[in-house]
């Protein structure tokens, strides 16, 4: 299935867009008012959107990606503030630093903070979790002068 090629218009401006990492998908949230004649074409290192929003302002946005994508496991979706597009990454467990080959950063492009996370020490959170837990009942413990509670009787199957 071929699509047509996508030019870019002679008056347009790229889509502010949003971004952020996981283990196996890239998500980028492309922000534009009650999106319509929406053309999307991902490619393993790119992606090219265009469109039109409610006051028929054309936005046009290439990207060359940081690392290939698996095309036919990646889609977009048009909502009505957004266009999400779902990349599913040719390398699982290998974090992005940037959405970009080129490591100059384009103005258009943010990370979304609200949706990051740092998905590389996440086995690490539940020992953290666990170690403040136990740091808290040592402290209570000899407020109280008494003893700590055995650890032996946590267990995750309550």
């Amino acid at each position: 299935m071929n699509k047509p090629k996508i030019v870019r218009p002679e008056e347009s401006k790229p889509a502010h867009a949003l971004w952020f990492d996981r283990k196996k998908y890239v998500t980028i949230n492309f922000m534009v008012q009650k999106p319509k004649d929406v053309q999307v074409d991902i490619q393993p290192d790119k992606l090219i959107l265009c469109c039109k929003n409610e006051t028929d302002d054309v936005y046009y946005n290439e990207l060359h990606f940081y690392d290939k994508v698996q095309i036919h496991d990646s889609r977009e979706r048009v909502y009505d503030r957004t266009i999400n597009v779902l990349l599913r990454k040719m390398k699982p467990d290998c974090a992005w630093p940037r959405l970009q080959k080129d490591p100059a950063k384009a103005s258009w492009i943010s990370v979304d903070f609200d949706n990051w996370r740092d998905w590389e020490h996440e086995e690490d959170e539940g020992k953290e979790e666990y170690d403040h837990y136990v740091d808290m009942i040592r402290e209570m413990a000899n407020s109280d002068k008494g003893e700590a509670p055995d650890m032996g009787d946590l267990s995750d199957s309550d």
